[in-house]
């Protein structure tokens, strides 16, 4: 169901007002529930029922007043959610997906503030397989290091997006800082990137930096940047992508890297200093395919190969290497709902995995060894 709100109320009582000014608010979400099998969980097989293995489960408002000469008052609230519990996603916050507000023109772009993507995630992550309606989180490179998976969001943010210049546009976003916790501290972020379209070829590029705070959330522990006091060391993420459609058949390659150096890990749940490293690198070379079997069935697919690679303080370089490998069958059973068949394999190589401190250990997989995911489900969108 979607549904628009007019203020046609005021028209009765304003009409001069009502015909100088309009707006909406637009109703919106989507539903993703399956059923998964997880190969190798700890070293043995495990059933479960999932919320958001494709695409998030959301719902949020959007709205906008034209306010004259091609200009609009816009705002998006987002909330994530769990179909599973019925609990919000992203730390229990009523709008943790996005929550912002600004100004849009035809002319000159758009400017907003709040809670918001980073430009890579609105220009580079379009062209993984991730980033559309096919692939989800079982395609996501390791912990979503680069964050085209939107694990992070920024908060206090103010971010520019361009109009399109005859297939070509651009964004800048700016974070302001924000102490979460008495170890997490999410310090300036900044993030730019571009965009070209031209029929079949799409081509995209963007950087992301961060001074502090959290990375990612590996099983039980979280890698954060730190100095004294953990305001050392700055995230960087970079991205390059290119897609070509030929006919039903679409196919994509992203490379990204991501950089964090002057790193410790710390337990969740004690908040302890665990080990210290000096720098921990991944690069991550990921090739895609979706092709349309027929206007209702899809198939999309992705290998992705990662190699990280940490240095630690005392000296020497330790590397791993990571090869996922994501299938997925969509049918289309109304422009709304869908249900899929998804597959990932995952297999970790060389016994320096150990000594990686359990960096590529996800979903309680073994050191050194593979995880076969499959799941099957439904989505509906209104």
């Amino acid at each position: 169901m979607k549904s628009t709100l007019l203020v046609a109320a005021l028209a009765g009582t304003f009409p001069i007002a009502a015909q100088a000014q309009q707006s909406s608010v637009t109703m919106y979400g989507l539903i993703d529930a399956s059923i998964s099998y997880v190969a190798n969980n700890g070293g043995s097989a495990n059933w479960q029922q999932t919320s958001g293995l494709v695409n998030g489960s959301r719902w949020g408002l959007r709205g906008n007043e034209d306010l004259g000469r091609g200009t609009q008052a816009i705002f998006t609230l987002e909330n994530g959610f769990s179909i599973g519990n019925g609990k919000s996603s992203q730390g229990n916050r009523m709008f943790g997906r996005q929550a912002f507000v600004g100004l849009s023109t035809a002319s000159a772009g758009t400017l907003t503030f709040g809670r918001q993507y980073d430009t890579l995630v609105d220009h580079l992550a379009p062209l993984a397989l991730i980033g559309g309606s096919y692939g989800g989180a079982v395609a996501t490179h390791p912990y979503d290091n680069d964050n085209l998976g939107n694990s992070i969001r920024f908060d206090n943010a103010v971010k520019y997006s361009s109009v399109n210049y005859g297939g070509f546009s651009f964004g800048a976003m700016y974070g302001f800082p924000s102490k979460r916790d008495n170890y997490t501290k999410l310090n300036r972020a900044f993030s730019v990137a571009a965009s070209y379209a031209n029929g079949p070829l799409r081509i995209a590029g963007g950087y992301l930096e961060m001074s502090g705070g959290t990375m990612f959330s590996p099983t039980n522990r979280r890698w954060v940047v730190t100095g004294l006091p953990f305001t050392a060391g700055k995230q960087r993420r970079f991205g390059l992508g290119a897609s070509y459609a030929m006919g039903p058949a679409t196919v994509g390659a992203v490379w990204t890297q991501s950089r964090f150096p002057n790193m410790i890990a710390m337990d969740l749940t004690g908040q302890r200093r665990i080990r210290a490293v000096t720098d921990l690198n991944f690069n991550n070379y990921e090739l895609n395919v979706h092709y349309l079997l027929t206007p209702a069935v899809s198939l999309s697919g992705s290998y992705t190969y990662t190699r990280a690679r940490k240095r630690n303080s005392g000296g020497g370089n330790i590397a791993s290497h990571r090869h996922t490998v994501t299938l997925q069958i969509a049918h289309s059973m109304s422009r709304r709902t869908d249900v899929y068949l998804t597959s990932s394999y995952r297999h970790v190589t060389r016994t320096q995995h150990a000594a990686l401190g359990g960096l590529f250990k996800e979903s309680g997989v073994l050191a050194a060894s593979a995880q076969t995911v499959i799941a099957t489900g439904i989505r509906h969108r209104f």
